[in-house]
């Protein structure tokens, strides 16, 4: 048994790890809410939320004692059976998202979602073709990373890619030149979170909807990092006022287990049986958790919560009129604050000072907390920020 002592987890774990993984000096083996501790018990304030996973915290008790029921009931049965777990997260799912969107395939991660998207838009429409924009982010597996605009990640894969056409975010007029009866689908984020925190523009979504309707071709809005609250409406699309034909959600579905699905308008189709599968897919102990965790994040009105804080943290860093930052910007309880220098070692100031945050690129600071913080928490946060960019 391996014991909590920062020097012993960090010989096994570099002796065994992939080294697919940048490692922070910092072992965390505990979280409660917003919070989470080292191995010598020291707390910070955690604006990661596990890279989006935790909209309610860590170890929020609902989810907690919901896997806990369920782990004592059955764990994993496959979707060739049917399940009562699995039967009323479609119902909750169909209850928060807007009636087109109907039809649910459920896996276990966020890029098998974009996987199972692309297979649903190339089935039901018969098409080829997929376009995608500059910046953003889907993926590390084939199809989702064809997907992905940075080099740095898909450059020695790409040979093995479907083809894709990247073209400019927020640019209605690149998107007309490019999306055609020939096209599949458009995949887009309503939010570039990767790409650096940058919202789309209502026009921009709108002109997109009305393309595609056009064309024949499915949008496909990834809400993977921004889905179930976290801009301030249950889905960063609905502030565009449109719904997509697809839309792929994971991260905080599920209250921190992993969990992905794909949604569809059920007008389209469905796919055949053979077309595609997830063994862990929709298992019941993952369901329950997604259980919970979306009916607490609906009976706290998190969402509303997500928009009132996000919109006092943004405004907070913004007055303090830092020479080192050169705009700030989001939507809801996702926030990037670009620097005019390098973000690495702000975050490293900032976890001596005892909060963790992201980076979104090399220059922009990535703030994506828990929708549960509070605005003691948050009031750190910016005053963390001013003493380590006041110093810089």
């Amino acid at each position: 048994m391996v014991t909590s002592n920062m020097q012993t987890i960090t010989q096994i774990e570099d002796a065994h790890t992939s080294g697919a993984y940048p490692k922070r000096p910092l072992a965390v083996v505990r979280g409660q809410a917003s919070t989470v501790w080292d191995d010598e018990g020291n707390s910070y304030i955690d604006a990661t939320s596990g890279q989006g996973v935790a909209l309610l915290g860590h170890s929020h008790p609902a989810v907690v004692q919901a896997i806990t029921d369920q782990a004592g009931t059955i764990i994993s049965t496959p979707e060739i059976f049917y399940n009562d777990r699995r039967a009323e997260l479609y119902q909750l799912l169909d209850s928060v998202l807007p009636e087109a969107l109907n039809r649910f395939f459920l896996c276990n991660s966020g890029t098998e979602a974009m996987e199972g998207a692309l297979k649903v838009a190339r089935i039901l429409t018969n098409r080829t073709g997929i376009v995608a924009t500059m910046r953003g982010f889907h993926g590390r597996t084939l199809g989702s990373l064809s997907l992905t605009w940075n080099p740095k990640y898909r450059k020695q894969f790409a040979a093995w890619q479907p083809d894709v056409k990247h073209i400019r975010y927020d640019d209605i007029e690149a998107a007309r030149e490019v999306i055609t009866e020939e096209t599949a689908a458009v995949v887009v984020e309503a939010v570039q979170g990767e790409g650096g925190v940058h919202p789309a523009s209502v026009e921009y979504l709108q002109a997109l909807r009305e393309i595609c309707t056009e064309t024949g071709a499915f949008l496909i809005i990834d809400e993977i990092q921004t889905g179930f609250g976290r801009t301030g409406e249950w889905f960063a699309f609905q502030h565009a006022g449109i719904v997509p034909d697809v839309i792929t959600l994971a991260k905080g579905i599920a209250g921190g287990m992993p969990m992905g699905a794909v949604a569809w308008r059920g007008e389209l189709g469905q796919l055949s049986s053979g077309n595609h599968g997830s063994t862990f897919g929709g298992n019941p102990l993952a369901c329950a958790a997604a259980i919970a965790s979306i009916s607490t994040l609906r009976d706290e009105n998190l969402p509303q919560q997500a928009a009132e804080k996000g919109q006092w943290l943004m405004e907070h860093i913004r007055a303090l009129e830092l020479d080192a930052v050169r705009e700030v910007r989001g939507q809801g309880l996702i926030i990037g604050i670009e620097l005019k220098g390098r973000v690495t070692p702000v975050l490293q100031a900032l976890q001596e000072r005892g909060i963790l945050a992201l980076p979104a690129g090399n220059t922009v600071l990535r703030l994506l907390p828990p929708l549960v913080i509070t605005y003691e928490e948050m009031q750190q946060i910016v005053d963390a920020i001013e003493a380590i960019l006041t110093e810089a």
